[in-house]
């Protein structure tokens, strides 16, 4: 028998049956579990003997040479027992972003520099993609979560921090989207020099934050508002305290101890099997209230979490950040009007408005433009006129000349006062 008649299944199949023998033995014997390094060990050990004892003998009686796949079976297999098989090189290529799985269909990745490309499949069919996902719930989640068709949603965070979501029976193939985040982007003068901004720009947010205006960053899938929040998030003097409100922990705040040694982050939290223990964001929010937070900073609103929101950034909270889907800076008022409503508060539309019109200080719009993501637009919330909130359009990049010249008076002086000046050089550059 010779290597090329080998699967990968095969060889998956003896790993997993020296594992588990390796197992037993140990329990017998009151041997401590194996770590990950003894089991790769033992996993490789197996897979090379057996190919070893299934290559042909050649004339002379000597092993045949081994065939240069050997290495990618034996690697393969391996990731398939104990890793995540065709997966795992995908979410060791930082270049990549996001990666996008339909069945055993071919695979979309989306590169850090906006670029789409098609790869092969990874998977030969829907059941081992299904499979292969359950897998990853097993021993990447943080807890007990099923995925089935009772369970056909799946919401996890690996440990590297990327953002896994499946789903299946409710799609016409199983899915699987992984999303990453890149932690060590994670400043104004990083984001200047991928172009997101001017140092202009960047000096004038810097000041917007350390004089504790409170801030909406809004912008559609992948623009770069979680990006953007994070480097803001940093620029939060070190002695203040944040709590940070996720449905999934993306923004990292955990990786910046030293920036921020007094914080907590908080995430909401599905109902368990037995449909107890829900935690949702309006229930983080206040809880993050009676927590003494200096900032509160919430990953994204996408619901009746915005009412307890603008309440704490109304009274006391200044210097509070969010992000919120939106395709433009003026479309943020009317989806947190919805918001709002949502929460079952039955309070007016005027007085909603009056309610945003006195929490929110400026909303900064991100997107894609010339396949780079950019400052789009920069509004400063003035007031409320009964269904209307009244802004100026402060910064704009489609504007050339001079920028930031429609800042009220006051707001100019707050944040002159707190180095905002276009003619000074930026200190991080």
């Amino acid at each position: 028998m010779s290597t090329t008649s080998l699967s990968v299944t095969e060889i998956a199949r003896e790993i997993a049956s020296a594992l588990a023998d390796d197992r037993v033995r140990r329990h017998n014997q009151d041997l401590p579990v194996p770590s990950l390094d003894e089991e790769r060990q033992l996993a490789r050990f197996t897979a090379t003997n057996h190919l070893a004892q299934v290559r042909s003998i050649d004339s002379w009686g000597f092993g045949a040479i081994p065939d240069v796949d050997d290495r990618s079976l034996v690697e393969e297999a391996i990731a398939q027992v104990l890793g995540l098989g065709r997966l795992e090189p995908l979410l060791e290529d930082d270049d990549i972003s996001d990666i996008h799985i339909r069945g055993n269909r071919p695979v979309w990745i989306k590169k850090r520099n906006g670029e789409r490309v098609q790869l092969a499949p990874i998977v030969n069919s829907d059941g081992e993609l299904i499979d292969l996902i359950r897998r990853i719930a097993s021993r990447m989640g943080h807890r007990e979560q099923r995925f089935d068709p009772s369970h056909p949603e799946l919401n996890l965070q690996l440990p590297d921090g990327s953002r896994l979501f499946a789903a299946m029976e409710v799609t016409s193939h199983p899915t699987l989207i992984i999303r990453r985040h890149r932690f060590e982007i994670s400043h104004l003068g990083q984001l200047v020099e991928r172009n997101l901004m001017s140092r202009e720009v960047a000096q004038f947010l810097a000041a917007v934050v350390r004089s504790r205006r409170n801030i909406v960053i809004a912008g559609g899938t992948g623009s770069g508002k979680t990006t953007l929040l994070r480097a803001l998030m940093n620029e939060v003097p070190r002695h203040e305290r944040i709590v940070t409100i996720e449905d999934a922990f993306e923004l990292g705040i955990e990786h910046f101890e030293d920036a921020h040694p007094d914080h907590d982050a908080l995430q909401s939290r599905t109902a368990n099997m037995e449909g107890n223990g829900e935690i949702t964001m309006v229930d983080l929010t206040r809880m993050a209230l009676r927590m003494d937070p200096d900032r509160v900073v919430v990953g994204e609103v996408r619901g009746a979490e915005a009412f307890p929101m603008l309440l704490a950034m109304s009274q006391g909270n200044n210097g509070s950040m969010c992000t919120l889907h939106a395709d433009s800076a003026r479309t943020v008022f009317p989806k947190l009007l919805a918001y709002v409503a949502m929460s079952g508060s039955g309070l007016p539309s005027d007085t909603v408005n009056l309610l945003i019109g006195s929490a929110i200080h400026f909303v900064i719009h991100v997107g894609i433009e010339e396949n780079t993501r950019r400052v789009l637009s920069i509004h400063e919330v003035v007031d409320s006129d009964g269904i209307s909130i009244v802004s100026n359009e402060i910064f704009s990049y489609q504007k050339s000349g001079n920028q930031f010249l429609s800042l009220r008076g006051g707001t100019s002086d707050l944040l002159s006062a707190h180095g905002f000046s276009s003619a000074r050089e930026l200190s991080w550059v």
